[in-house]
């Protein structure tokens, strides 16, 4: 049923695939042009290719295996026998988890999100072109989107690759001691396989996060269609429309949520039983890439449920504002006598900013409950009524949101799957970052 709902195609999607060919030798008319391109050329030197061939497919492959394998497998039988014993063995113990699991979610990244952006060109992606003519009033908001999008991979990006290089330089120096040619090497080799597939795994969780994000410009914009005296049929299909676009959401992503959530805890699980199970001391020195790829990890999976759940709870928001709405139109329809006085004395039908008070925990998502102004005209026909109360239940029966194979990732799910990976990385950081005295 998804499948065949990804393979329904909108307006947008129409002129889009007919354009994607010659989008390359257009010129950029807006901001927004020049911001998917860009983006796009971004993605393309990851390994995401929009357009991908057989020959730009092999040179993905080989890059994958040069930076992604080959260099730090090197790194590692460098490093095997250093100087002090086994020091080596023991790093070299925690370096072969870190790199399974990180080319194992670096892979499965490229493979999720190039297939989608192979199948969908990157409007289509992003869902921009499905506003029916509508765009120009959105094309701000996709631009700022796309620029927090590299805002957020380089704040954290950037603390991470500083904690990588401190660690290091400190085995440079352990290494240089016995070999100066080798210990540049391997801080090269190390250093290069670790910016190729942590901007990967980031990026794809980033992607993701985008997308959510612009989604829920669009159902903040639904919301303030009720400020309008629209018909009921028009806000039903409009709410049909951006249910669609969620399904397809959950359709395209729910293979990469998953594995990668899988990826993520066995990870943590697996470096759990090695910490517990190993009998010398820890240190920044042998374990510290344990830290580094487990803070990176949870951050991954962090953004993803994140954004998952602000959308959920976006969606779901809309059946508590159509109440509103339909409440107010429903005082406002009554007679003079009836409507504007009660036993409370001579009362209007407040705005709905003025009728509800939000909580401390809630602030966050009142951008998303619009004001509603309640219509002056009074509905002369009960029909009318009946079409706002037939809304109302099916937007609560309908609410959306993003889902794992019809589980779907609201705020009850983002805590339980989040305190899970924060206990275990906090474990992992308690044991490889404090310094212990022997």
């Amino acid at each position: 049923m998804a499948r065949d709902a990804d393979n329904l195609p909108l307006e947008g999607e129409r002129r889009s695939s007919m354009d994607s060919g010659a989008s390359l030798l257009q010129p950029f008319k807006t901001d927004l042009d020049r911001s998917l391109r860009r983006f796009e050329l971004f993605l393309s030197l990851l390994g995401f290719h929009p357009h991908s061939s057989v020959v730009i497919i092999l040179l993905s492959a080989t890059a994958f295996l040069a930076l992604g394998i080959a260099a730090p497998v090197s790194t590692i039988v460098l490093t095997r026998c250093p100087l002090g014993g086994c020091e080596g063995y023991r790093i070299e113990r925690f370096e072969v988890t870190v790199l399974v699991f990180e080319a194992l979610l670096a892979a499965f990244s490229l493979a999720c999100i190039s297939r989608n952006l192979f199948k969908y060109d990157i409007r289509k992606f992003l869902f921009v072109d499905q506003h029916h003519g509508q765009m120009d009033r959105f094309h701000k908001e996709y631009v700022r989107k796309i620029q927090s999008f590299f805002q957020l991979l380089l704040w954290w990006i950037l603390p991470c690759f500083l904690v990588k290089i401190v660690r290091e330089i400190i085995r440079f120096e352990n290494i240089s001691s016995s070999s100066s040619w080798k210990a540049i090497v391997v801080f090269l080799l190390s250093i290069a396989s670790w910016i190729y597939l942590i901007p990967i795994f980031l990026s794809s969780c980033l992607l993701f996060y985008l997308v959510c994000n612009l989604q829920v410009i669009h159902f903040e914009d639904y919301g303030r269609l009720f400020e309008r005296d629209l018909d009921t049929m028009v806000l039903l299909e409009e709410h049909v429309r951006l249910r669609y676009c969620l399904s397809k959401i959950s359709h395209r992503f729910r293979g990469f949520l998953l594995s990668m959530f899988l990826f993520v805890t066995a990870s943590q699980f697996v470096v759990l039983i090695q910490i517990t199970g190993f009998n010398e001391r820890l240190s920044f020195t042998n374990a510290g890439d344990l830290a580094i790829a487990s803070v990176v990890q949870v951050v991954g999976i962090v953004l993803c449920l994140h954004s998952a759940a602000k959308m959920s709870h976006r969606a779901q928001g809309i059946g508590s504002l159509v109440s509103k709405w339909h409440a107010l139109r429903t005082c406002a329809s009554d007679d003079t006598s009836q409507g504007r006085s009660n036993s409370y004395g001579n009362l209007e039908c407040l705005p709905a900013s003025q009728m509800i008070e939000y909580s401390e925990s809630d602030l966050e998502s009142v951008e998303n409950n619009i004001t509603v102004h309640a219509s002056s005209q009074p509905v002369s026909c009960t029909s009318s009524y009946q079409k706002r109360q037939a809304l109302v239940m099916y937007l609560h029966s309908n609410a959306g949101g993003i889902t794992i194979y019809g589980w779907t990732i609201d705020r009850m799910l983002l805590n339980t799957i989040v305190f899970l990976e924060i206990s275990l990385v906090l474990f992992v950081l308690g044991k490889t970052l404090v310094i212990t005295s022997k």
